[in-house]
């Protein structure tokens, strides 16, 4: 049952409301829906570490197709029924490197 509320309240998120979102809505994103697990410091939680030092093994292409596809068996849902491969690397490139381009 709370995977569909989150759910709801994901679609219902004002990143999702065109096809490219804004900047400020994708930082919003990732610190408010990203945060619930992550950490809203995004230092850790039920999730890890996310900020740039912890995910710099990582390229933003790889750290995009995990925003993307998630990971199985793991808490870390697969996004890309809900967002667009361009709004997932920019996702990608504000957590490696602290900014949206």
């Amino acid at each position: 049952m709370r995977s569909v509320f989150v759910l709801l309240a994901i679609c219902c998120s004002p990143a999702f409301a065109g096809e490219t979102s804004s900047s400020d809505a994708l930082i919003n994103l990732v610190h408010q829906d990203c945060g619930s697990c992550h950490g809203l410091t995004l230092k850790g939680g039920l999730g890890p570490d996310i900020r740039p030092n912890a995910l710099s093994h990582y390229d933003v292409s790889t750290l995009s197709t995990i925003v993307l596809d998630g990971i199985p068996d793991t808490a870390m849902p697969p996004w890309r029924p809900l967002m667009s491969e361009a709004d997932a690397k920019k996702i990608a490139e504000y957590l490696l490197h602290g900014d949206l381009k």
